[in-house]
């Protein structure tokens, strides 16, 4: 149970997140010289500590361990004083290679109370469900992407009438530079993806637009498609088309009167698939807006419904308590190897695993590998481990699933709705805007981004510190509701939709 602090003005200044900490977290800016008071006994902050970051509790030597969530989060590479500053200056990670993990005994994580939820979506002939009705506009290769954006636009201008109607929710085109100059496993990849984008229930029309001479070929992409997902799509090779514009217009309006007889009909929370993605994360984002996600995706995943985890490299140094919650031991070493395989990828550059934080986590408060980890994978909550699926695979339903991708915001984002997620959930310390192919719900860890981005922002995880828990869950469940129904995102209102596709081999 985390406790908070006190400054001598009684206003809340520290937390400790886990009775076992040597640090706590600074809840507002905190300056040199304040006596702060904390489970009883003050302690007086040697340094100015911005907020996110943390002051030691106690007294480390140099190699000493540092904890927070009642784990290591690195090494003290100089002494540390209680009441100091811990950062980069004396807290190094303590993250190296590949490990040899211990097989737990496999469990079904935490159970929680059924939640009895309803929201209004669009029920696929496939079964799936689907948060929005759009057309979506795929090339298969960078050279056309730009002629799929001008058709996209011309699309939306003459279906004004039943977009504003809400007939349909809007024709996208996701454009990007690959598909050609590819060999191997990375034109696989690109091509997995973009079937995976393909088969997204949220697209109930999709028109594949090639070029001709690319090494992604039309007819190859779609063989990858399930079966199901086949009758809503169509194809178009502008080499071989007289007007491209004209055909791939006429392909769209016919496309868009057959979406337009969907209707929502009302859905249990177990036909939601949901990712969990940070970015921009700071100091608060494993106190506030990740715990958050976790307790959603508990109560989702113990309804039957789908959340999906996947930035792997930033589950580094928190990767144990994921992998005991395997449900059987092959998903136990379908994770383990996975994780490994990440680190392998690192060495093998010449890179170390412990690269991350970024600046901008640096900034906010991250310290190391360790902690950004350590509240990253909170987003999956005590939600026990269905499944481990590779990059550009889709996903099973029901349970938590582990995805191969890496932590970039985008390329992770694009993964996670081409596995199938109809909504990403995104948390965010310092702020973003962009969004993805899917409704993409900012959730800020702190009341200051919420204030500032009102434009970013689409939800203020903030107020569990202030309002408790409970209070948090159920806002947040109803908004989640309300964008799963068909209310935009910020995102979404300011057209901020792009993919990124992950290039890991040579090009030609």
């Amino acid at each position: 149970m985390a406790q908070k602090g006190r400054a001598m003005a009684d206003q809340p200044a520290l937390i400790r997140v886990h009775p076992d900490d040597s640090v706590a977290v600074a809840l507002r800016p905190i300056q040199a010289g304040e006596a702060l008071e904390l489970d009883g006994q003050t302690v007086s902050a040697l340094d100015d500590i911005a907020q996110g970051h943390k002051l030691a509790l106690r007294d480390h030597a140099a190699g000493d361990v540092v904890r927070k969530y009642g784990q290591s989060i690195g090494k003290a590479h100089a002494a540390i004083a209680r009441g100091a500053h811990v950062h980069t200056h004396n807290l190094s990670t303590a993250l190296a290679g590949e490990l040899t993990y211990a097989a737990g005994t496999a469990h079904d994580g935490q159970a929680k109370p059924a939640v009895e939820a309803t929201w209004h979506g669009y029920l696929r002939e496939d079964g799936r469900a689907a948060t929005r009705n759009e057309i979506w506009i795929l090339p298969t290769v960078g050279c056309v992407g730009l002629t799929a954006e001008q058709v996209a636009r011309e699309a939306q201008l003459r279906h004004a009438d039943l977009i504003a109607a809400g007939r349909i929710d809007g024709i996208h085109a996701f454009s990007h530079p690959h598909g050609c100059s590819q060999l191997g496993d990375d034109l696989a990849g690109t091509r997995s993806v973009l079937a995976g984008l393909a088969a997204n229930p949220n697209a109930a029309g999709v028109l594949i637009l090639g070029l001709g001479c690319e090494s992604n070929q039309i007819a190859e992409l779609m063989a990858l498609l399930p079966e199901a997902a086949r009758s809503k799509l169509r194809s178009l090779s502008s080499q071989r088309a007289g007007d491209e514009l004209a055909e791939a217009g006429a392909l769209i309006d016919a496309m868009v009167q057959e979406a337009a007889k969907a209707e929502r009909q009302p859905l249990p929370l177990s036909a939601l698939v949901v990712g969990l993605k940070c970015g921009g994360s700071d100091g608060f984002s494993g106190l506030t807006a990740n715990p958050l996600l976790g307790r959603f995706s508990e109560t989702l995943a113990n309804a039957g419904g789908t959340p999906v985890l996947t930035e792997i490299p930033e589950i580094f140094g928190a990767e144990q308590a994921l992998l005991d919650r395997a449900k059987s031991q092959e998903i136990f070493a379908a994770a383990a190897d996975l994780v490994n395989g990440f680190k392998r990828y690192y060495l093998d550059q010449g890179l170390p695993v412990s690269e991350n934080p970024s600046p901008g986590n640096l900034a906010g408060g991250i310290t190391t590998l360790e902690e950004k980890s350590l509240g990253a994978v909170q987003k999956a909550g005590h939600a026990a481990l269905s499944a481990v699926i590779g990059y550009g695979q889709q996903t099973p339903l029901g349970g938590l699933s582990l995805l191969e991708a890496p932590g970039n915001d985008a390329i992770s984002s694009t993964a996670l709705a081409a596995a199938g997620a109809t909504m990403v959930l995104f948390t965010t310390g310092r702020g973003t805007p962009l969004g993805f192919p899917v409704p993409t719900v900012k959730v800020a860890s702190n009341h200051a981004l919420a204030k500032a981005k009102p434009h970013w922002i689409d939800f203020d995880a903030a107020i569990a510190l202030d309002e408790g828990q409970d209070v948090a869950d159920k806002a947040f469940l109803n908004r989640l509701i309300a964008i799963a129904s068909g209310e935009r995102t910020a995102a979404e209102k300011s057209g901020q939709r792009a993919i990124a596709i992950w290039r890991r081999g040579v090009t030609l």
